[in-house]
């Protein structure tokens, strides 16, 4: 980078920048110390990126778009550059641009232009001759060095130890399917990466739909990608959740449908969008735009719903390494856990070993092991072709780094067309229904039994 400012990038990149710095607190905290102004070529850009920081100066913390502007105002109340100014905070605020790439760079650039710097002043010390100010030189590289890195991650172990004894710390989001609910202490919490594992065709949609489903029911946002399923085809199965009619006889029931469904968005605070995305070309990048863009919008997600990971796109090419594209896609799920504070449910396929199993294993996981190793949570789904018949499928907790795992929950309920996944009670290859009468028939010969010995006292 032998550029001395950002022009060689263009309007855009720095816009996107100062977009970056005012809502990404974290990443605009790391570079606020590093950046100047006259790196922009574009006066506005420039004034902004001066009063940004004056504000950072005074109140310690990056300001908001609002108190830009009311501080912008405030000093042009008699000039129309005052307009412009707030003309191009605005353009900045509604821009929509991937930023990952843009914040490594400027991060970058900054960098290297504080070790320019000091190392003008190494080299001044050293052209004068003075060897015993040696010690102070290695200060002054590893303090330029050290320029741009944040250490606000790391946690005091006896701070705030009240907080860590909450019972509630985790906030868990439900699943609906009460088994894995019980094992995960309430469901997967803010901060943790849920994966499904199942063969092709097995429920993984579904699964995730009620996944989904369930956590709007609570109140919760909930933001749904799909990559190959038809957006109508899933509502209807959210359709079908909350009025127990088949997506199939949906539109010869259409008011019936329509009444209810409204009646639960009038009852409900939380919302859910399904976002369809392409298959094949979708990095982590984009997604983590469209969730910055929905929250500029008002619509902060809790719980965000990917089916399925293996159709996103690594962000740099991997040489045919597919595999290595894959632990690099997963590493950047779990951050975005923390980077906005939700939870994350998505599936993977798996290998053609996993066909017709069962109880699939993670060893039956398709492509990379890292989507094992770093799952906070794995819940896999095995069916046999006799499962499959009667509606009922092995659900296994493979993983959990919140309570126990290596649970199956064998034979249970597993509806595709209904979205019933009922983990209470294993049940016989003689299906539920049938199930249900066999009880019925016991519990009648029992009372029968009872009433006949009772007669006979």
């Amino acid at each position: 980078m032998k550029e001395k400012n950002f022009g060689h990038l263009g309007s855009s990149f720095q816009q996107s920048l100062i977009k970056s710095i005012i809502e990404d607190k974290k990443y605009g905290e790391t570079i606020i110390d590093v950046i100047d102004s006259k790196y922009f070529d574009n006066n506005s850009f420039k004034y902004i990126m001066e009063n940004l920081k004056e504000l950072y100066v005074t109140y310690n913390k990056i300001p908001d778009y609002n108190t830009l502007g009311q501080k912008i105002m405030a000093e042009n109340t008699t000039n129309e550059t005052g307009k412009i100014h707030l003309d191009t905070l605005n353009n900045i605020k509604e821009s929509d641009q991937d930023t990952s790439y843009v914040q490594d760079t400027a991060l970058r650039f900054c960098k290297q232009q504080n070790l320019k710097r000091e190392l003008k002043k190494v080299s001044t010390i050293i052209e004068n001759g003075e060897f015993e100010s040696y010690n102070k030189i290695e200060q002054i590289i590893q303090k330029a060095l050290q320029v741009g890195i944040s250490n606000e991650d790391a946690v005091d172990v006896f701070d705030n130890i009240e907080d860590a004894l909450k019972k509630d710390y985790r906030h868990p989001l439900p699943t609906g399917i009460n088994g894995i609910d019980n094992l995960l202490k309430g469901g997967l919490g803010r901060g943790e990466l849920g994966v499904v594992l199942a063969p092709t065709g097995t429920g993984k949609t579904t699964i995730l739909t009620k996944i989904a489903n369930t956590s709007f029911i609570y109140g919760f946002n909930v933001l749904q990608i799909i990559f190959e399923d038809n957006v109508n085809s899933v509502k209807r199965k959210h359709y079908t959740i909350w009025t127990g009619i088949a997506p199939d006889d949906q539109p010869d029931r259409e008011s019936e449908v329509i009444e209810k469904v409204n009646d639960v968005n009038k009852n409900t605070n939380g919302e859910i969008k399904i976002l369809k995305l392409p298959s094949d070309s979708v990095s982590i990048s984009e997604i983590k735009s469209k969730i910055r863009k929905f929250k500029n919008e008002g619509f902060n997600i809790d719980l965000l719903i990917i089916d399925y990971v293996d159709c996103l796109s690594p962000e740099r090419s991997t040489d045919g390494e597919e595999w290595k594209g894959e632990g690099s896609i997963m590493r950047s799920l779990e951050a975005m856990t923390t980077e906005f504070d939700i939870a994350i449910w998505t599936a993977t396929q798996g290998n053609r070993n996993s066909i017709s199993s069962e109880v699939v294993t993670t060893d039956q996981m398709g492509g990379s092991i890292k989507k094992a190793q770093i799952g906070h949570v794995i819940i896999s789904i095995g069916k046999t072709i006799e499962q499959k018949e009667h509606k009922l499928a092995t659900l296994t907790l493979l993983k959990s780094r919140i309570g126990a795992d290596g649970v199956i929950f064998q034979n249970c309920r597993f509806d595709n067309e209904y979205l019933i996944i009922d983990t209470e009670s294993q049940n016989t290859l003689l299906g539920h229904e049938e199930q249900k009468i066999e009880k019925e028939r016991n519990r009648a010969k029992e009372a029968f039994q009872r009433r006949q010995e009772m007669s006979k006292k």
